[in-house]
């Protein structure tokens, strides 16, 4: 019983491995199918994902080759056109080339023509030059037989003759200029002579140097020279200036370089006149308060010079010095009223030319500014005018223009060309230094007298209000070596006939001209 049991226990497994193996064949199959049917499925996507992209791949294709044949197409299109107009460039050239040669060919056979031309001219020279030459040994064998000399002889006593004449006009014309240069040595050293008193204190310079203070009588001259002349002295030095009291009735002299001082020494005298305490004591305080007032006085007016020119920025001492020259005259005219209106000169041409208007107007307000202390410091009063502006701070255009307004140094800019044609229009101008019309116009008129009295001068014209003297000369008349010795003898006979301030340039303008008029 246990072993039929076992048998069917056995059975049983067996009959279960069975049905478990079956089963698991059938899921194994029916897994089988399914991915067989995916992969399908998959494949068939892929298939036709595939057919997509290689469609849209062809269009795009398709698309880029069809940009790139528009592309050649238009690159063609231009390359065609360029092609066309450098043909048609060519073919102008080439037309050029044609009449090129056609007129050098036709310049060639003009040259044939003048060349064969020039050769039967050559021809004739080389005959005529023969018989020339012929009647020229002829002619020297008929001389030679007539004078008994050979041309050698001839040859060498002329030169002889020539050299002796030659020597003898150079050592007269040699003379002649020595003589001339120590005649112009001799009034140049005179003319420095003269500068140099001027700069001098005497006589000669009065008008320049002295100040005249009216009393109200005589009685008044021994209270300003005071008990054993205390008062005098007392003045004398507080301010630095000579008291001169001689027999001009109501009138004391005070006589000094210093123009400032000798302006604090007037009114300081004035002051006291008319207070009528006059001591030592009362001077110095008198002296010292005037001297403030005439400081005070100094500063404004430089300002004022300065603020009418619209010139900004300067520095204070040298708006003092601008100042002083409110008290300082050259040629009876006052040196700040003359620079003022050189700025304004300066300004105006500055302006017509496109220049800096308001440097134009400083360096023509600065250009005098030396002769606020050039009776102090040796030197021409453009260069100690230089210094100053230097010291200060002025820029070196200015400086440049200062220096150079007399030519002391070379003009190197066009301010300073305009400083200097503004001071000589603001000096030179009629009534400007005192002088009359009436003598202004007769002075002109005896230049222009003067230069007609030679032979050989056309016309003449005194310029730049008798600065400078032009003298046109007939060229059939005049030579140039003679136009020379004419500017001499002008200059020679204006220096004997007239009395002016300054120079006066001459020149001499000789012109030749040669005219033909073509017919046909």
């Amino acid at each position: 019983m246990n072993d039929y049991s076992i048998l069917i226990g056995i059975g049983c497994f067996i009959a279960g491995l069975l049905i478990a193996y079956w089963l698991k064949s059938k899921i194994a199959s029916q897994k089988v199918k399914a991915a067989e049917g995916e992969a399908a499925r998959f494949v068939e996507e892929s298939q036709k994902k595939a057919e997509t992209l290689l469609k849209e791949a062809d269009l795009e294709v398709k698309d880029r080759l069809f940009k790139l044949k528009s592309e050649f197409d238009a690159e063609t299109k231009e390359t065609r056109a360029e092609l066309k107009k450098r043909e048609a460039r060519l073919m102008k050239k080439e037309e050029n080339i044609d009449h090129k040669i056609e007129q050098f060919e036709r310049r060639d056979r003009e040259l044939g023509r003048k060349e064969r031309h020039l050769t039967k001219r050559e021809g004739k020279l080389e005959r005529k030059e023969l018989e020339y030459n012929e009647l020229l040994e002829e002619q020297k064998r008929q001389l030679e037989k007539i004078s008994g000399l050979t041309a050698d002889q001839a040859k060498e006593l002329l030169i002889r003759a020539m050299e002796n004449e030659a020597r003898y006009e150079g050592a007269k014309f040699i003379k002649k200029i020595e003589n001339e240069t120590k005649e112009q040595a001799d009034k140049k050293a005179k003319k420095i002579l003269a500068t140099a008193i001027q700069r001098y204190a005497g006589d000669f310079v009065a008008e320049r140097t002295v100040s005249v203070v009216q009393l109200p009588s005589d009685e008044m001259k021994g209270r300003i020279i005071g008990r054993e002349g205390r008062n005098i002295r007392a003045l004398e030095a507080a301010t630095g200036i000579d008291l001169i009291i001689d027999d001009t009735p109501e009138a004391v002299i005070l006589s000094g370089f210093n123009p400032v001082r000798r302006e604090v020494a007037r009114l300081s005298l004035m002051r006291l006149i008319s207070d009528g305490r006059i001591h030592p004591a009362r001077i110095e305080d008198v002296v010292k308060k005037v001297g403030q007032e005439v400081d005070t006085a100094i500063k404004e007016a430089g300002e004022q010079a300065a603020f009418d020119l619209g010139v900004h920025g300067i520095h204070n001492e040298l708006i003092k010095f601008i100042g002083r020259l409110k008290f300082r005259t050259s040629y009876a005219q006052n040196v700040l009223q003359h620079s003022v209106e050189v700025g304004f000169l300066a300004g105006v041409m500055a302006s017509e030319l496109g220049l800096n208007v308001k440097m134009a107007r400083r360096m023509g307000l600065l250009h005098d500014i030396g002769k606020a202390v050039d009776h102090e410091v040796e030197g021409p009063h453009a260069v100690i005018g230089s210094r100053l502006a230097k010291k200060f701070g002025e820029s070196p255009k200015v400086v440049h223009a200062v220096s150079a307004h007399h030519e002391d140094v070379t003009p190197n800019s066009v301010y300073a060309l305009l400083v200097q044609a503004a001071d000589g229009l603001s000096g030179a101008r009629p009534g400007a230094r005192k002088e009359l019309l009436e003598n202004y116009i007769k002075r002109l008129e005896d230049l222009e007298n003067i230069a007609n009295s030679f032979k050989g001068v056309a016309n003449t014209y005194a310029i730049q209000a008798g600065r400078e003297l032009r003298v046109i000369v007939e060229s059939n008349k005049i030579s140039d070596e003679e136009a020379v010795f004419l500017s001499r003898d002008v200059v020679k006979k204006i220096e004997e006939s007239l009395t002016f301030p300054g120079q006066i340039k001459v020149t001499v303008i000789r012109e030749t001209r040669a005219v033909e008029y073509a017919n046909k």
